[in-house]
């Protein structure tokens, strides 16, 4: 999965993709790098980010994805939380929902994503991008995550989305700490036991810069590669990246290893 973040702030490009034009631009180039799906998103959601208004939103993402859905034949999926936001998106042609609330933020979103009968990713947050970093606590990390997870998976099947529509994904750097980020990483295999393909998305995330000796976003993509590796061999099905063309052949490899097979 491509990472498209067509935002004026985002923490890893600083708004290189904000204008339409240069949006769409790296949406081909991504393609071309080989992703299986680009993720759209017109809202940071990096720490301490306030909300976007709605029509801000659509500005943003409507107009690319009206114009990619036409051009290329790679999934696009719409990276949101508001229920408007998405059957806008999906009416311009995206096919994918990517809710960093778990379906928890807009009562709506469930019903949105059974109508358009779409895969739907439910990721694990505590609190809001707002809040989130501020001392994120857990009386026992995983089993909160996996209970998180597991209620958004009936949420969604109580709307009547479909069981294999539904992809989990338990949130890396959203309300967690430097540890516990890789504490979800090394047991990554138990979230397999929720029965759903996994996503995971660390790319270029501040874990690990810290660990890299405070390196910048842009510095992190070998750090990036260790952590998809250690990701892949734990069960994850879909990474989430920035750096497509080098995190494409971090997966084949690791994927290999995985399979055991070349």
């Amino acid at each position: 999965m491509g990472i498209l973040n067509v935002t004026p702030d985002s923490f890893s490009d600083a708004g290189l993709f904000f204008d339409e034009s240069a949006a769409v631009k790296r949406a081909f180039q991504i393609v071309e790098e080989g992703a299986d799906i680009i993720d759209i998103g017109g809202e940071s959601t990096r720490p301490g980010s306030e909300p976007l208004p709605l029509e801000e939103e659509l500005r943003r993402t409507i107009p690319v994805i009206e114009t990619l859905a036409k051009e290329i034949s790679v999934p696009i999926s719409i990276d949101t939380y508001k229920a408007a936001v998405a059957k806008r998106a999906l009416d311009a042609g995206a096919s994918l929902v990517n809710d960093i609330s778990g379906l928890r933020f807009d009562p709506e979103m469930p019903a949105v994503v059974s109508e358009y009968k779409v895969p739907v990713v439910i990721m694990h947050i505590k609190g809001s991008p707002k809040n989130m970093q501020k001392n994120p606590v857990y009386e026992a990390l995983i089993p909160e995550v996996l209970d998180y997870l597991r209620e958004g998976i009936a949420t969604a099947e109580r709307a009547g989305v479909s069981q294999d529509r539904i992809v989990i994904d338990p949130g890396i750097g959203f309300g967690k700490t430097f540890e516990q980020n890789l504490e979800i990483i090394h047991n990554l295999n138990i979230f397999t036991l929720l029965e759903k393909p996994v996503l995971i998305g660390p790319s270029r995330k501040a874990f690990i810069g810290k660990i890299l000796g405070d390196a910048a976003p842009g510095e992190r993509i070998e750090g990036t590669a260790a952590a998809l590796a250690i990701a892949i061999m734990n069960g994850a099905n879909i990474v989430r990246v920035h750096d497509v063309k080098e995190m494409r052949k971090v997966a084949k490899v690791a994927d290999a290893v995985k399979r055991m097979r070349i």
